[in-house]
């Protein structure tokens, strides 16, 4: 089957090449010519660990193309995504959709045979009834069906994520749309990944459902963390009971900073304004957007108080490693590391940064921050180190080797390292919800 997958940023990419990898011919399609140019030379427009491979492997087998022609890469094509950007929209906070319906335009005056529409990036409720104006106004005379397809990737995991799904949820009411989506994942029906089929609808409604109650996770932990900071108790045990409950879970309750990233911060926000438009508001949601913003600069005032407080602060120097938002991605979309180098450097403080893979990305987001080439040129002469993303590389920093270039104070919003190990090595350890 061929699929054309227009839009080759995160998403996008990182489904045609799984697509691709499945036996699909696919064809990914972008306006900017300069990354088509730079996926065409195997070069990655974004960091996911084994997408480069993947890519060039399937290009190599002439299952994946590029290009920045819509109607030469739809042209024959059974099944074609729309995977571009749906950002916050500037002033009111709802998503913004005319990349979507620019290309919904755009397909419809160059179809030129049936095809199953696809809506893969995340769009509110309704959308794809919009989309489905669009192509029958700009072409009434061609077969098609709308289709939403969400998606459920985790940058850092998102190829494991695709190859095995935990679900696989299509929004159809059109038979023959749902025969061509069934071709389309029938490779992932050999590992038994469960498919849903559902109303396009409510196939919209659950990603940002599914999404809005993750964030409720990470901030109800994050409160507990806070709890058990004026009582004594730790979060890790505190999540680790909680999280023994199948009811429950125990993913997505790890105490942090703070959730970041390109999905959580606008979904949420979306979410809120649909339910605004509907006079349906949730209210838990609102609490956890206003919660998790407050966060990420408290953060900032955490490692305040380790330098000794705001007076003591001014003028010391801090040494932040990781600035992405999650580790394995250079994504540094809504980073808590933003806010907290800023809290920092309004009260004084230097700030030094340092990340694996998120350099280029953080630098003109954080301007106040000086970048190093390393973890140990960051720390060096620092007051403090603080571990704010939890890379692997950070997971066993030679403490010894700090003490020699560094003030013995690390402040760990990861809660990555054994409070008694660090404290045995004549540290000052501060971690998050544990006493």
């Amino acid at each position: 089957m061929k699929i054309a997958m227009v839009g080759s940023g995160y998403v996008g990419l990182v489904s045609g090449a799984c697509f691709a990898d499945f036996g699909h011919d696919v064809v990914c399609i972008d306006k900017d010519p300069a990354k088509i140019e730079s996926l065409q030379a195997g070069i990655m427009p974004i960091y996911e660990p084994g997408l480069a491979e993947l890519v060039a492997s399937n290009v190599k087998a002439g299952r994946l193309t590029f290009t920045t022609d819509l109607a030469e890469g739809i042209a024959d094509a059974s099944a074609i995504f729309i995977a571009v950007g749906t950002p916050s929209r500037r002033g009111d906070g709802h998503a913004d959709l005319s990349f979507v319906y620019a290309v919904a335009e755009e397909v419809g005056r160059n179809l030129k045979q049936p095809a199953v529409i696809v809506t893969k990036s995340t769009v509110p409720v309704g959308t794809g009834d919009e989309v489905e104006r669009i192509l029958t106004e700009a072409n009434p005379g061609v077969k098609f069906a709308v289709a939403s397809n969400p998606e459920f990737l985790r940058e850092g995991a998102a190829i494991g994520d695709f190859k095995h799904p935990d679900r696989i949820v299509v929004g159809t009411d059109d038979e023959w749309a749902r025969s061509v989506m069934n071709e389309v994942y029938r490779p992932l029906f050999l590992n038994k990944s469960p498919i849903l089929f559902t109303s396009r609808r409510s196939s919209e409604l659950i990603k940002y459902a599914a999404n809005a109650f993750l964030a409720v996770k990470i901030t109800f932990i994050n409160e507990m963390a806070d709890l058990c900071e004026k009582v004594g108790a730790d979060v890790q045990d505190v999540a680790r009971g909680i999280g023994m409950d199948g009811r429950i879970g125990s993913k997505f309750l790890h105490a942090g900073p703070g959730y970041g990233g390109s999905c959580f911060p606008k979904d949420t926000l979306a979410l809120l304004k649909t339910a605004e438009d509907y006079e349906a508001p949730t209210r838990i949601v609102e609490a956890v957007v206003k919660v998790n913003d407050a966060r990420k600069r408290a953060m900032g005032r955490k490692v305040i108080e380790a330098l000794g407080g705001m007076d003591s602060a001014r003028g010391k120097k801090v040494a932040l490693l990781g600035l992405t938002f999650k580790p394995n991605t250079d994504d540094m979309r809504d980073a808590p590391s933003i806010a907290i180098a800023q809290a920092l450097a309004d009260a004084g403080v230097e700030v030094a940064g340092y990340d694996p893979e998120g350099m280029e990305q953080a630098r003109p987001l954080m301007p106040e921050v000086a970048m190093q080439p390393n973890a140990y040129a960051a720390i060096e002469g620092a007051d403090a180190t603080v571990i704010v993303t939890e890379w692997d590389a950070f997971r066993a920093l030679d403490l010894d080797r700090i003490k020699k270039i560094a003030a013995p104070v690390l402040v760990d919003l990861r809660n990555v390292y054994d409070p008694a190990e660090v404290r045995a090595k004549g540290f000052s350890y501060v971690s998050v919800g544990r006493p």
